[in-house]
């Protein structure tokens, strides 16, 4: 007899991965909250989560505390939560300028790492005997059986693809040959997707403070090439996964000076990206016209670095100021172009932090004092900083795997 609709492990399945998305994004929350919020019986909400609770996947934490002076007459409201501890993630992040390779509890919580940084000469043998070493080192030195890992994730940043012998057909990378050889290394599950897309979602799902509200961000990670994710209810829209790097073809100033390589003009890659500031320094080097930058890399123009670029602009040099104030300038113009074309209720930026010299605060303020100019008050007030640190690049290997290997499957270790 043929079968129609879903089973009735499907339906559970479904059910549970409800009930802990609704977890991750509020945080704590009342078993009468979820049923109201999911459409089902208290009796309903109550089966699936004391299940949830007897295997360890999330546990009561407390009574609900009303802000009001008299809480309200009936049954008190037991608030439940993710067990973050329940399982472990294991993160890999291949970059253009490193290898992270960590361990995280399901709330992203960092208990372990080991960073590779990466140089052109750095080859993909190098890249898979560490990213072994690593994987086996942070395993035994926190003790950790096979069971209490849910699994890894390898976020692969596109321009890595070639470096890692990963085929592209149409835009879709082929992970086949790098998921042999994990499968050489470990019968743990692993997923693979690409590292932008991995960086946005940990910007989600790690997030201490718990917004029920905020349901997509725009993210954007800055470097060598310049990557664009959009979600929507918290999930990456499926367009942008496999062409983030279309930003870096945007026109930001149609009257620029000179054109890129790949024939336009004005284009993001031209004009925001660290070659195109280092093209740009170097054309007014000088011991007279920069005097600090000239004094910090010796004479020597090959040592200038984004570093002491920055550095310079600190101390005055008024050719740095210029160049990097129109810099600023043409990143709000970025900003406020993929703010009203996506929607955003906050535009996240990774990596945009240039010198130690210069801390957050301030390269943001500088930042969003130009956004204000160019798009208004608005869209300034929606931009905020990546709350994944450089040296924890791991977790966007992490969010992947615990996105797929643990949210979509409702906390069943199995398909």
């Amino acid at each position: 007899m043929e079968q129609h609709g879903i089973s009735k492990l499907d339906l559970k399945r479904r059910n549970r991965m409800q009930v802990l998305k609704i977890l991750k994004q509020r945080g704590p929350t009342s078993r009468i909250d979820i049923a109201g919020m999911l459409e089902l019986t208290r009796a309903a909400v109550t089966i699936i989560t004391n299940e949830m609770i007897d295997q360890g996947i999330i546990q009561e934490i407390g009574e609900y505390k009303h802000v009001s002076e008299k809480a309200p007459r009936g049954r008190k409201k037991i608030l439940i939560d993710i067990n973050h501890h329940y399982k472990f993630a294991v993160g890999v992040t291949v970059e253009e300028d490193m290898v992270s390779v960590g361990l995280s509890t399901l709330a992203g919580d960092v208990l372990d790492k080991r960073n590779l940084p990466v140089k052109a000469s750095t080859d993909k043998r190098e890249i898979y005997e560490f990213i072994e070493k690593a994987i086996r080192e942070v395993m035994a030195d926190n003790c950790l059986e096979h069971d209490s890992i849910l699994g890894i994730g390898f976020g692969v940043f596109p321009t890595m693809y070639d470096k890692l012998d990963i085929e592209v057909a149409d835009g879709v990378p082929n992970y086949s040959k790098i998921r042999a050889y994990v499968a050489s290394l470990t019968d743990l599950p692993a997923v693979f997707d690409n590292s932008v897309k991995g960086t946005a979602m940990a910007n989600i799902d790690f997030l201490k403070t718990k917004d029920p509200n905020r349901h997509n961000i725009a993210f954007l990670q800055y470097g060598p090439t310049m990557h664009f994710v959009v979600t929507n209810l918290n999930d990456p829209i499926i367009s942008y996964d496999n062409r983030t790097g279309f930003v870096d073809k945007m026109i930001i100033d149609p009257n620029a000076s000179e054109r890129c390589v790949c024939g336009r003009r004005g284009c993001v890659e031209n004009e925001l990206t660290p070659q195109a500031i280092m093209r740009k320094i170097s054309a007014v080097y000088g011991k007279e016209s920069t005097p600090a930058l000239f004094s910090s890399t010796g004479g020597d123009k090959d040592k200038m670095s984004l570093e002491n670029i920055y550095s310079a602009y600190s101390r005055g040099d008024e050719p740095v100021i210029r160049i990097i104030d129109r810099t600023l300038e043409l990143t709000a113009v970025l900003l406020n172009n993929l703010y009203f074309s996506t929607n955003p209720q906050k535009i996240v930026l990774h990596h945009f932090r240039f010198s130690p010299e210069l801390a957050d605060d301030t390269f943001f303020d500088m930042l969003k004092n130009h956004v204000t100019a160019v798009g208004g008050a608005r869209v300034a007030s929606k931009i905020e900083p990546s709350i994944i640190e450089d040296k924890h690049r791991f977790l966007s290997g992490c969010a992947i795997a615990i996105r797929v290997l643990f949210f979509d499957k409702g906390g069943f270790d199995k398909n």
